[in-house]
């Protein structure tokens, strides 16, 4: 019975979230808090080792666990976004990239901005950043919502997922050689398979899912569609500088982007080591967009010239609706953990192991499917390298084309278990139906558009 426990966990978790979030609209914090504990009831069953009464704490473990890592990040961002919204620091960002593209061509300024913000800095720390002006952008031309979450999430997913230095790609690109031969060639590889690929999941599908489904403004982080209506119609004259107003992106971004760098490269060059812990201090996600909502609320502060009470207030209540987004995102989170415990990634993994199909595909095949089991993006990158590690030196191709099949696999189909769906859910002010007609199939398309494009690459320029 232990053989087949993962698959039933499996099941069990997906019927209760479908009966619970979609058939009976349950509250989602409580919807995913009672997933979690019957998946893990269900391992304690039919599981060795896995104790009846430990299931709670276990499910409380890993909430915790998930709230550490995206509690102050998200309660942050709040901030950032009531700030940058109400002073007009996100419509005066939105303006100044309509001055380079027209309306209809709206949607590429922030494709581009998100794909460039994503090479350094985790997705969802760029989506925090990027949310406030999607939804500006929605409120200044008044359509394509769901184009603009579209082109964000295509832009910045693809990166995450192929160009080292990101921690998905470099891990599995060290795993695969500890050297660090392949590491630039897996930039380079990166960068060729991520451009293609976020133009058709975020671009083209943006556009074509756009014309069939219309999204509007809804009210989250603090901030109201009136709020973004009034700021939409205000004259430049009263908005803050552009460099201003871009300023916390900035700041947070090159704080991240610096200990990203110096991260990567120390042992290359020992004389970074000096300056390593000053990086990883500042570049923190929890420091960085901490100290990038202190620049953002101050420059509310500034524009709406109300007293200190009022801003305090304002800026609680942009914490308070973070809190609820983070607790969401830290339960699917632990649903998502419960379901690892499983041990589903580890009968995927055995199952498709050597089964005799080529080896791009099998990586793709075990990432995607232990991706889609168990939710996380890093989990299945990092699973699947260790898996196919071995099979490196039965490679026709350079083993840079491996690391971006385990990375288009493991980005595929993004769903009530990964914490990515609901940052995306809640902080975007989407319903679950429109975050898996936007976001969960844009990852299904990312997922298969790289597989060919690598596909492509890997028969016309094996680079060995």
């Amino acid at each position: 019975m232990a053989a087949t426990a993962p698959l039933l966990a499996f099941g069990i978790g997906i019927v209760s979230v479908i009966l619970l979030l979609v058939v009976w609209d349950v509250p989602t914090f409580i919807g995913l808090i009672i997933s979690a504990l019957l998946v893990g009831t269900t391992n304690a069953f039919f599981l060795d080792g896995v104790a009846f009464g430990s299931i709670p704490e276990g499910v409380a473990a890993a909430f915790g666990e998930n709230m550490a890592g995206v509690g102050i990040p998200i309660l942050m961002a709040a901030v950032i976004g009531k700030s940058m919204t109400d002073s007009g620091a996100a419509n005066r960002i939105v303006r100044s990239f309509q001055s380079f593209v027209s309306d209809g061509n709206a949607d590429l300024s922030l494709w581009v901005s998100s794909s460039i913000l994503s090479i350094p800095v985790f997705f969802d720390n760029v989506f925090y950043l990027m949310a406030p002006l999607a939804r500006a952008m929605r409120a200044r031309i008044g359509k394509n919502y769901a184009l603009y979450i579209v082109v964000v999430g295509g832009g910045g997913v693809a990166m995450h997922a192929f160009v080292p230095p990101t921690p998905g790609p470099l891990a599995v690109a060290q795993e695969l050689d500890p050297d660090r031969a392949i590491l630039g060639t897996t930039i380079v590889v990166g960068l060729a398979v991520a451009l293609p690929a976020a133009l058709i999941s975020g671009v083209l599908f943006g556009r074509f899912i756009n014309q069939y489904i219309d999204i509007p403004l809804r009210d989250t982080m603090g901030t109201t569609v009136e709020d973004l209506e009034e700021q939409a119609s205000k004259p430049v004259s009263n908005l803050p500088s552009f460099a201003e107003s871009v300023l916390p992106v900035v700041v947070a971004v090159a704080f991240i982007a610096a200990s990203t760098a110096v991260n990567t490269f120390s042992d290359t060059y020992p004389v970074l080591e000096s300056v390593q812990p000053a990086t990883d201090y500042v570049g923190n996600v929890n420091f960085s967009l901490t100290f990038a909502a202190v620049i953002a609320s101050l420059t509310y502060l500034r524009m709406d010239d109300f007293p200190r009470s009022v801003w305090e207030d304002e800026i609680t209540d942009a914490l308070r609706n973070g809190g609820n987004i983070a607790a969401i995102t830290a339960a699917g989170g632990a649903f998502g953990a419960m379901l690892a415990q499983a041990g589903i990634g580890e009968l995927v993994a055995s199952t498709l192991d050597g089964l005799g199909i080529g080896l791009l595909i099998t990586a793709w095949l075990i990432a995607a499917i232990i991706r889609v089991a168990q939710g996380s993006v890093t989990v299945a990158m990092l699973t699947t390298g260790g898996i196919m590690a071995p099979q490196v030196p039965e490679l026709a191709v350079h083993p840079a084309y491996l690391v971006m099949a385990i990375g288009s696999g493991a980005v595929i189909c993004s769903w009530f278990n990964d914490s990515g769906f609901w940052i995306v859910k809640e902080i975007g002010g989407l319903t679950k139906a429109e975050t898996l007609k936007t976001w969960t199939a844009l990852t299904v398309v990312l997922s298969i558009s790289s597989l060919v494009v690598l596909l492509i690459y890997s028969t016309l320029f094996p680079l060995v």
